[in-house]
Formats: structure tokens, sequence, C-alpha cells
């Protein structure tokens, strides 16, 4: 399994806008299940990350940490790009 962590940079955090854009991109990865969950909880509080309703449930604000977990080939990229995005402030835009 491979993990990326990332900072939410948006000033309203995975909410609304932000959480739309980043499910969007992360259901682009079909071959791959990507979860998404707040640093330090277990790898089994793990939320479909491809689930607008799943990020808006994960109460990330400004600045927390999540960690992107999928496996598969190609994983590593799809979490880089990833976490591109959730450490851009998608609200700036």
């Amino acid at each position: 399994m491979t993990e990326r962590t990332a900072t939410v940079a948006s000033r309203v955090g995975l909410h609304a806008r932000p959480a739309a854009i980043f499910a969007e991109a992360a259901g682009e990865y079909e071959n791959l299940e990507i979860t998404i969950r707040a640093e330090g909880e277990d790898a089994e509080e793990g939320m479909d990350a491809s689930s607008v309703l799943s990020l808006m449930s994960l109460g990330a604000s400004h600045g927390d940490r999540v960690v992107l977990a999928a496996e598969g080939e190609g994983a590593e990229e799809a979490l880089a790009h990833l976490a591109g995005i959730i450490e851009t402030d998608l609200d700036a835009e």
C-alpha cells in the first residue's frame, strides 16, 4: 500500500468546491481504490476519496493533514497528483 500525506491548503478545507474538484480527480483513477483519512487515524478509517460526501464528512479544515492511500500500478503517481490538488488553495482559483 502506497501512502502520501498532504496538508489542506484551501481556506474552507475540503468542503463544497474543493471536495468536488478533488473527488472528480480521484475518480479518474478507475484502476485504483484511493482512500483518504485524517492523519493519525488507522488505515481502516480511510474513506473513498472519489466521494464528495466522504470528503465533506472527513471535516478536514485549512492546515489539517490528511493521508491518501492506494495500491496498484500507478499508485505513487496518482497520489502525487492528488496531493498536489489538496495542497493547492482551490478557493483562490
